[in-house]
């Protein structure tokens, strides 16, 4: 049973290529808003989200990046010292699921599984104009350690379920990895990515909902 008074501080980058709606489902998450126009983001925008489950705080960071080719040299500034990365695509644009493979080749080399990633296909609401297979895409996830999802900003499917289960895997992380370091003695890689967990606050007047811009 979760113990009271207990919160957990989390830092989530959004990676993908141009187009393929990181920053919809941010917004559409964060804020319960969706643009019909594309909106294009220029290097990175940042979003905090709060939220409660079972009786644990959550703060999230959520760091939506600029897909466009010029900006991929500055991810590393972003993803280093996050806690989990949702790497999106486009269901009808095979071309963003090859990007994705890139993408967790080198999340893998940098950070190894101290992160916890997410595939999501997103504009489900095309699914008439899928080019990439439900098959090929959650295999794929499976097989380097991801869990797939499918999502559409415009109709508002799949997206609290998204961040709700990456909430839970990077809590389960945090607290095996605090488990670890009590029991060596040594500094976990969570303190070093930067979890924060604090006991004995004050508990929450709200379950969640709560988001700003920073």
């Amino acid at each position: 049973m979760a113990s009271g008074g207990r919160s957990f501080s989390f830092k989530v980058v959004l990676l993908g290529e141009g187009c393929v709606g990181k920053t919809s489902l941010v917004l559409r998450y964060c804020e319960n808003k969706f643009n019909d126009k594309h909106i294009t983001t220029l290097q990175a925008s940042f979003l905090t989200k709060k939220l409660n489950i079972s009786g644990r705080r959550i703060n999230l960071a959520i760091w939506d990046t600029a897909g466009q080719e010029r900006f991929h040299a500055l991810g590393p500034i972003y993803y280093r010292d996050s806690n989990g990365a949702i790497l999106v695509y486009d269901i009808t644009d095979e071309d963003s699921f090859q990007k994705v493979k890139n993408w967790v080749k080198e999340l893998r080399k940098m950070l190894g599984n101290d992160i916890s990633l997410c595939i999501v296909g997103n504009k489900i609401d095309l699914d008439k104009d899928r080019n990439v297979s439900v098959e090929e895409a959650e295999s794929y996830a499976e097989s380097v350690g991801a869990r797939h999802y499918h999502t559409s900003a415009k109709l508002n499917k799949g997206i609290e379920e998204l961040f709700l289960d990456l909430c839970k895997r990077m809590m389960d992380m945090a607290q095996l990895e605090e488990r670890m370091k009590r029991d060596v003695g040594s500094q976990s890689a969570s303190s070093r990515r930067g979890v924060q967990i604090v006991d004995d606050e004050p508990p929450a007047s709200a379950s969640g909902g709560c988001c700003s811009s920073a």
